[in-house]
């Protein structure tokens, strides 16, 4: 006689195996076989990683000069799509540009370099007496107590040093040729590969697609295209801007006979441009310091000059020359440049806005756009104006309420609400 059993009763009976079943944690549950190999996977893993790292780290200095490259090359761009639709093939186009600008700089160097080099070593030897002289002024004028001689002892203690260090690691006037040596290698190597970033440009790009599934290369084209675009045009934009900055600071430092005028006037263009914010108050700080020493009225007509100039520039240069580029947030630029300076030195001052701005633009390209809130739609148009909190009386508090009642009663008004 068989026994009717309820499935009731199987329940209960296996209730407590099923159970401890499901929550015993499955990944602990591993096979032997399976075991061994994600062991061994995990091993490959970490074996790879610590060989990536170590080529990163033995590579470092390439990639960086790879992305100065870069960075020359999305700057050459504008100037090689000009001559492009002149007529010119991309790779001739590429070569005049990098010629144009080797014969630019050589031809400012031989106009001004030794101006600049003289007067740059003259402000070298003249700076620790400037402060020195600086000091004794701010404490006979506003009675501070300044320590003038640890001052000057801590100026002159990095010159003095200098020599030492330049014997004992760079190995004499061998260890100098050979740094020279090694920054005309380094020139060298960023000038030939910008050049063939921007001359090989269409067969990058087509051998980057090559990897990548047909329904993402429309993706790597609008990116390529408005990152080389946007970002050439702002490093282009700053570059000019610097130029314009740095000529007319120099020719008005000249005017007022302000000591070491060149160096003093390309540090202002330099720093108002790449150094956002504070740049510009950096620029004229040291024409200042020693402005004061020789003619103190100088320092007046030189803070009037950099505050018309800045005026002229946000108002009319800027606008005429980055009218087709990117714009960035001088706090988010700001705080590129500290990055910058402290990833890879001085040189991320001047190379932390231009990687930003590439960045910012791929993000710009690609970020969902969400439709505001009346809520936050309505912060603008209350700063804009002061309306409704100084002449809505006592119902403006209940006007936001008023289009934000969404209910069925509002949506389906009664059968008598229709009649007149």
């Amino acid at each position: 006689m068989t026994e009717h059993v309820s499935p009731g009763r199987i329940t209960r009976a296996a209730g407590g195996s099923v159970g401890e079943s499901e929550r015993r944690p499955r990944w602990v549950a591993l096979a032997p076989g399976s075991l061994r190999r994600t062991v061994v996977a995990v091993f490959a893993a970490i074996v790879l990683l610590t060989i990536a790292l170590w080529a990163f780290q033995a590579l470092s200095s390439f990639l960086f000069l790879l992305l100065l490259a870069w960075l020359l090359s999305i700057a050459m761009e504008p100037m090689v799509l000009w001559l492009i639709r002149l007529g010119l093939r991309r790779g001739l186009a590429s070569g005049v540009v990098i010629m144009g600008m080797i014969l630019l700089t050589l031809g400012i160097g031989a106009l001004f370099g030794q101006v600049f080099v003289s007067q740059a070593q003259d402000l070298q030897d003249s700076f620790p007496a400037a402060v020195r002289n600086a000091v004794e002024w701010l404490n006979s004028t506003f009675n501070t107590s300044f320590d003038v001689s640890q001052i000057e002892a801590g100026l002159q203690q990095l010159p003095q040093q200098l020599p030492e260090l330049a014997q004992q690691y760079g190995g004499g006037l061998l260890g100098v040729f050979g740094a020279l040596l090694t920054g005309l290698f380094d020139l060298l190597t960023i000038v030939v590969f910008a050049y063939y970033l921007s001359a090989d440009s269409i067969r990058l790009r087509q051998t980057i697609g090559s990897f990548l599934p047909p329904r993402y290369q429309p993706v790597l084209m609008t990116v390529w295209t408005i990152a080389v675009e946007k970002t050439g045009g702002y490093v282009v934009s700053k570059l000019v801007l610097a130029a314009a900055s740095a000529f007319f600071h120099a020719v008005f430092f000249n005017i007022i006979d302000v000591p070491f005028w060149l160096p003093l006037g390309v540090l202002a263009g330099i720093t108002s441009q790449f150094v956002p914010i504070i740049g510009t108050y950096i620029g004229v700080l040291l024409p200042a310091l020693f402005a004061v020493l020789h003619n103190p009225i100088s320092v007046v007509w030189i803070v009037v000059f950099a505050t018309v100039y800045q005026q002229i520039e946000s108002y009319w240069f800027t606008p005429m020359v980055s009218r087709r580029t990117m714009d960035i947030h001088p706090a988010l630029a700001l705080a590129s440049v500290f990055i910058g300076v402290g990833l890879v030195g001085p040189i991320g001052a001047l190379i932390g806005i231009p990687v930003t701005a590439a960045l910012l633009t791929i993000v710009e390209t690609f970020r969902n756009r969400h439709e505001l809130l009346p809520e936050l739609v309505a912060l603008e148009e209350e700063e804009a104006t002061d309306e409704p909190t100084a002449s809505g009386g006592g119902d403006a508090p209940d006007a936001p309420d008023a289009p934000a009642q969404p209910g069925p009663s509002a949506a389906k008004p009664g059968p008598d609400a229709a009649q007149p």
